[in-house]
């Protein structure tokens, strides 16, 4: 992970400078960079994507996008996996999906990198829960773990394969266990 030097920006500063790769955040007043992509994060991100779209998509219910910055809150973030409900995906003029996404979304999820620190990544799934967040994965492919944040709730804690993996009541046809995500790793 790579922090700016302690100088605080404003969130507009930060909006105006050119997107870096992998993406940077703007947490309270610094410019954060994530950690670049490895292969078994990338592998459950791609897969969490498809696997949500297949299910919720088609029924213009919700749509989950990979990568997505969201500025919200006065942070600006880029969950690995941000999913919104289909009547909350802002629109351009012509009705097509528009570039910026000024809202938290509907369930964020975030894989842990292993250099990425979890606390961080928690911080950022509480922030989505404290706005229009109703869910929050965190995925932790090393401990095969997953904790899942519910507003207003305790978070749970995951890890046997068989366990079914809560969601938001908007995707509840996705079946989905732990064994299924981290079987995923096999393919």
């Amino acid at each position: 992970m790579v922090q700016t030097p302690s100088k605080n920006i404003t969130l507009a500063e930060f909006l105006i400078i050119p997107e870096t790769k992998p993406a940077s955040e703007y947490i309270n007043g610094q410019i954060i960079q994530k950690p670049m992509a490895q292969g078994k994060h990338s592998t459950i991100q791609g897969e969490m994507v498809s696997t949500i779209n297949l299910t919720v998509k088609p029924k213009r219910i919700a749509r989950a996008y990979p990568e997505l910055r969201c500025t919200f809150g006065g942070r600006s973030i880029v969950p690995d996996v941000s999913v919104f409900t289909w009547q909350r995906i802002p629109r351009d003029e012509n009705g097509q999906v528009a570039n910026v996404f000024k809202a938290a979304p509907d369930w964020t999820i975030e894989i842990l990198s292993p250099d990425q620190r979890q606390t961080k990544v928690t911080k950022n799934i509480l922030h989505c829960l404290n706005y229009e967040t109703q869910m929050g994965w965190l995925i932790d492919p090393e401990e095969q773990t997953v904790f899942v944040y519910i507003r207003n709730q305790q978070p749970i804690m995951l890890d046997e394969l068989e366990a079914l993996l809560p969601v938001p009541d908007f995707a509840s046809e996705l079946r989905l266990t732990v064994g299924d995500l981290f079987g995923w790793l096999l393919e």
